[in-house]
């Protein structure tokens, strides 16, 4: 009795431990902790693109990483601080085209949105309602949401040198990680396999090609639809069109989508009078905003064979749960659980052998 004590004393102290270890070891690496999962998120993601690299560069790691870090600063690093620094600088121009445009109060609407069956009356109806209200009514219904759109966009002004820092940082660390990819790879393999055998290894393999599906589906997606609907408004002659390319990118990263961009600056090239130009905005909005169901299932299926709904909800839950990085992190943790559990429910059990039955003999 008195060994079994001793015994249970010492395992509790030494998980005690192990826990207190580990949580002060993230609290020293908390500053970096955001850095180093997007690095993680970006080297599994494009790891094939290193060895590319490799073997075209004389089989030269450190030529690879070189190439690799200046295309992660090319094509993450500086769209994304462009976009945020974009959004940042122009938001005193947009306060004062956004007042300009609300002075010339709104202009009638076109006889055929009226004839459009269910919504047209409706829409018909408001819009007479703010015509009769003239500017002054216009301006009280928009300004309140104005002034909240402007106070946010001068707050984020304030984090793009923080944010810039961040993805400097995102690099180098991915750089490191590129260096040194192959043992890395081998310890969380060894990890997983000392946790849960096969299953745990499985895991890990399985986690990466879900980064990787991600990656494809989510980052690759928002950019085609960005760039397209960017061209878009640029050929319909909508003004801050580069702002607007960088907000759209933003949006369909956070699964928002573009229509919100694209439907509002159709509706201003129709108030503006272009209605040919509207009508063309209308149907690239429509284009744009639905491209991403027949891209995204595509590129996350090269990465990994998983039910897309999972995918989807992992994206919105790990943004919501734990922002900009649970894009990533929210598909793996769901996908790592889904293809545990699948790998459980699949296992058969050596069935039972069946009692012989007992036979009354004949009399």
């Amino acid at each position: 009795m008195t060994d079994s004590r001793f015994d249970l004393a010492k395992i509790t102290f030494g998980v005690l431990c192990i826990v207190t270890l580990i949580a002060s070891s993230l609290w020293i690496l908390r500053p970096f902790l955001g850095a180093t999962i997007w690095a993680v998120m970006l080297v599994v993601a494009t790891w094939p693109a290193l060895l590319w690299f490799e073997a075209r560069l004389w089989r030269r790691r450190s030529l690879a990483v070189i190439a690799m870090m200046l295309t992660l600063l090319l094509l993450f690093v500086l769209p994304l601080s462009l976009a945020v620094s974009t959004v940042a600088s122009n938001a005193n121009e947009v306060a004062t085209w956004f007042k300009a445009l609300i002075s010339h109060g709104p202009p009638e609407l076109p006889a055929w949105i009226a004839r459009l069956p269910f919504v047209g009356p409706k829409i018909a109806t408001f819009w007479d309602d703010l015509v009769a209200s003239g500017v002054a009514g216009l301006e009280s219904k928009i300004t309140p949401y104005a002034k909240e759109v402007t106070g946010w966009l001068f707050s984020r002004a304030g984090v793009v040198g923080a944010l810039t820092l961040q993805f400097l940082l995102t690099v180098v660390i991915a750089g490191v990680m590129y260096a040194q990819g192959e043992t890395a790879a081998a310890e969380v393999l060894r990890f997983g396999r000392k946790i849960a055998g096969d299953r745990g290894e499985g895991a890990v393999v399985l986690a990466g090609k879900a980064i990787r599906g991600v990656a494809l589906g989510v980052g690759v997606t928002a950019m085609i639809q960005a760039v397209v609907g960017g061209i878009g408004l640029a050929i319909a002659g909508v003004p801050f069109a580069a702002l607007l390319t960088a907000v759209m990118f933003m949006l369909c990263i956070v699964q928002i989508g573009p229509t919100l961009v694209l439907g509002p600056a159709a509706i201003w090239v129709f108030w503006s009078g272009s209605t040919g130009w509207g009508v063309f905005l209308t149907v690239w909005a429509v284009i744009v905003g639905t491209m991403d169901n027949f891209i995204r299932p595509a590129l996350i299926k090269r990465g990994a064979d998983l039910p897309l709904l999972l995918i989807f909800a992992g994206v919105i839950g790990g943004l919501l749960g734990f922002g900009l990085v649970g894009v990533f992190v929210g598909p793996v943790m769901l996908a790592v659980a889904y293809t545990l559990m699948d790998a459980w429910l699949g296992d058969v059990e050596p069935a039972a052998v069946a009692a012989p039955s007992v036979v009354e003999p004949r009399s």
